[in-house]
């Protein structure tokens, strides 16, 4: 697999992201996974965000350091895969200025047809979107 991350969005977390300790709380990454996939999409995707055809089905994290308030989190992210009907993502997070390794995550989104509440297959255009923003051919979904 390639270390090539193609988008990446700096966070600076906010109070009410941190927990009684005084980092920022695991759920809260979750959060910044979206914002990072948010900024992906909106290369590409134009009609609004309200029509994204796809629905998270997997989310996989690993914490690796603590963010406390007044560092940034750097979200970068990338492809990985595509099938069918489901792309998978990764993420790497670090603190912006000692570039130390906050987490790691996987995420899988299935793409989604609202109107009859079924998985439909990955239209050819997003596919070509996403070949276009990685830079390279998407292989299918690993076993």
């Amino acid at each position: 697999m390639t270390d090539h991350f193609p988008l990446h969005v700096d966070i600076e977390p906010r109070f009410r992201d941190t927990d009684a300790m005084g980092h920022v709380n695991n759920a809260v990454y979750v959060t910044y996974l979206e914002v990072a996939r948010q900024e992906y999409w909106r290369r590409f995707w134009t009609t609004g965000y309200s029509t994204v055809p796809f629905v998270m089905a997997r989310i996989e994290l690993d914490l690796r350091s603590p963010v406390k308030l007044g560092e940034v989190v750097r979200v970068e992210l990338r492809t990985d895969w595509i099938s069918r009907s489901s792309f998978g993502m990764s993420y790497r997070l670090t603190e912006v200025k000692s570039g130390r390794l906050v987490a790691d995550a996987k995420t899988v989104a299935v793409t989604f047809d609202y109107e009859t509440e079924t998985s439909m297959p990955v239209p050819d255009e997003i596919r070509q979107h996403f070949v276009e923003i990685e830079g390279r051919e998407l292989p299918g979904k690993p076993r």
